[in-house]
């Protein structure tokens, strides 16, 4: 079975300064490494929906999209805070970005590929109920859960988030809600300084020092995230991959390598056929040394077929 492998050319429209690591390279960096690899023969690619103001409120407060619809610039660019910048192509990578999440979930669900991936941006899991942060504007993985949820009518939806960054903005989104498993692996101390201190039966935050290897990481993820996903018995499994904890990027300190990443993938992959029919979407969050990024995407891939 194959993978379906959703993006749109408008995620290349968001355009940053000339010293910002979120900038539209990355995507090349992934859509070149798919090709050398060769795994462009053994996937799917198709440009996903733009999602609605209706989708979004799904996972965000109507004030808050209605502000970010508002003050969306027509030139130059704005700041929506220190790291989040807006310019005129921003807005609809940002909805395209949430959409390719909505549209990988609507073909999960409809049987037609049980496993999919989202190569987009703007990220999104520090983007919180009614603030953006951290580069990102919506939460593409929390407007796909949500969709999961309304939509499809599921009851158990598990969010996977490996960045090297807390997934603060997911947290804050779902912490209320018990429909949702959150298993996160981040650097801590570290931005945003969330998540140590968390305290919730659904939520399982994994915080790991600087220098964490892929060996330690592998065995957190065994002893924590594996019983819990047992217990929860998700109906789907959405991953927010971020690549940031790569050893060779330096957004971060943690000492992970392409194999743990194909390790993760395979590992849910496996989870997702014992509970939820196969069904896994993966979306793109942190990454931003070019060539880890892309070796990394590859291999994650590769671990879901």
């Amino acid at each position: 079975m194959s993978v379906t492998v959703f993006s749109h050319p408008q995620c290349m429209q968001h355009q940053v300064t000339e010293v910002h690591p979120e900038e539209p390279a990355r995507l090349s960096a992934i859509n070149d490494q798919i090709i050398r690899s060769g795994l462009e023969l053994a996937i799917q690619q198709r440009d996903g929906v733009k999602a609605s103001q209706e989708q979004l409120f799904h996972a965000h407060s109507v004030d808050y999209v209605k502000d970010v619809f508002a003050r969306a610039p027509s030139e130059d660019h704005i700041w929506l805070d220190p790291d989040t910048l807006m310019t005129p192509g921003s807005l609809d990578a940002a909805l395209y970005a949430a959409g390719c999440g909505i549209s990988a979930v609507d073909e999960v669900m409809h049987g037609e590929n049980p496993r999919a991936f989202c190569v987009v941006r703007p990220p999104g899991h520090h983007a919180c109920y009614d603030k953006a942060m951290g580069f990102c504007i919506f939460n593409n993985i929390a407007v796909a859960a949500t969709h999961a949820l309304s939509v499809h009518n599921l009851e158990r939806v598990a969010i996977i988030d490996f960045d090297v960054h807390h997934g603060n903005g997911t947290e804050d989104i779902f912490f209320n809600d018990e429909r949702v498993l959150l298993c996160s692996s981040f650097q801590h101390p570290f931005y945003p300084d969330t998540g140590a201190d968390t305290i919730s039966p659904h939520i399982i935050n994994s915080p790991m020092p600087a220098g964490t290897t892929g060996e330690t990481w592998r065995e957190e993820v065994c002893a924590r995230w594996w019983p819990a996903l047992e217990r929860f018995e998700p109906q789907l499994i959405l991953v927010s991959a971020g690549f940031d904890g790569h050893a060779e990027d330096d957004m971060g300190n943690f000492k992970l390598r392409e194999e743990d990443y194909f390790w993760i993938a395979k590992e849910l992959k496996t989870y997702a056929e014992r509970y939820c029919s196969g069904r896994v979407v993966g979306m793109l969050e942190g990454g931003y040394d070019h060539s880890s990024l892309g070796r990394s995407v590859v291999a994650f891939i590769k671990g879901l077929i």
